[in-house]
């Protein structure tokens, strides 16, 4: 039998660390795979896609910045790629490429499981209004925190995801608004890092005054690039976490799409810290 292909496809993503992660999963539960990463040129994503799907690939996760054209390649796409109109994972099976999204899914988990923070009756920020911030909005509603305001620096972008969002906002009892990033009003519990400042090595985009005392500081990004939201978060007596968790929650979840198979996530998120910190 033959090992099957996957693989990361983004720009960047020479520092991915998806390979290790369902490389160590296919391990654990005893799967066959081979699983590589794949720099695409930003003009060169569906026929990167069509490529490894005619080599005989059975899937692929998707990361910046090709998510919105991952959801709009699909031939089939899930009700929460739907909804966010991007999708981080496509299946190859039948002729059919099949769009999902599971970014949210390893977000809420590493929150609420990993960092003990529940969501349900809280004021959530949640900065950015691109591909990972839709991929989480409609998981963040379903764990019913009290507030959610989606803070972006063109309010356009913003409005449009949350008008997305309004019915399941509504269904769940939730207050969803759009917010400049730039006139923000109250302090959060939770503070949700998805812009791109910390992927582009640019200041936090919002003053301290978001945050409540104590209030729990999410990065979506890890390693090098989480570190300036983070060490800005301690400095104000907020409780910082990068998005090491939720990637390897996300990827926990795509790996139970593909093969059937629930890994052990949190083994593999502590022996992940330990290399990364080693």
């Amino acid at each position: 039998m033959s090992t099957d292909l996957y693989c990361v496809m983004g720009h960047p993503v020479a520092h991915s660390q998806s390979p290790w992660i369902h490389t160590r999963f296919a391990e654990l539960t005893g799967q066959d795979i081979l699983y590589t990463k794949r720099e695409i040129p930003l003009d060169h994503f569906a026929a990167s896609v069509q490529a490894f799907f005619d080599e005989g690939g059975h899937g692929c996760n998707i990361t910046v910045p090709f998510k919105f054209e991952a959801a709009e390649l699909a031939t089939h796409t899930s009700e929460r790629g739907l909804l966010a109109q991007a999708c981080n994972i496509l299946t190859f099976s039948g002729g059919k490429i099949t769009a999902d999204n599971t970014d949210g899914l390893g977000l809420v988990d590493d929150i609420e499981q990993n960092a003990g923070v529940p969501l349900k009756g809280q004021r959530v920020l949640l900065m950015g209004a691109g591909g990972a911030a839709a991929g989480v909005l409609g998981p963040l509603i379903n764990a019913q925190p009290a507030h959610i305001s989606v803070a972006n620096r063109t309010l356009h972008r913003a409005e449009l995801l949350t008008a997305r969002h309004q019915s399941l906002a509504a269904l769940q009892n939730v207050e969803l608004q759009a917010h400049d990033l730039k006139h923000l009003d109250g302090a959060f519990d939770i503070v949700i890092n998805g812009t791109a400042s910390s992927l582009g090595g640019h200041g936090v985009p919002v003053t301290a005054r978001v945050l409540k005392p104590g209030a729990l500081a999410y990065d979506m990004m890890y390693g090098p690039g989480a570190r300036p939201f983070m060490d800005w978060a301690r400095a104000h007596g907020a409780v910082p976490r990068d998005g090491l968790g939720m990637l390897v929650g996300q990827a926990a979840e795509a790996f139970y799409i593909w093969r059937g198979v629930m890994p052990p996530a949190g083994q593999v998120l502590g022996e992940l810290r330990a290399k990364l910190a080693g």
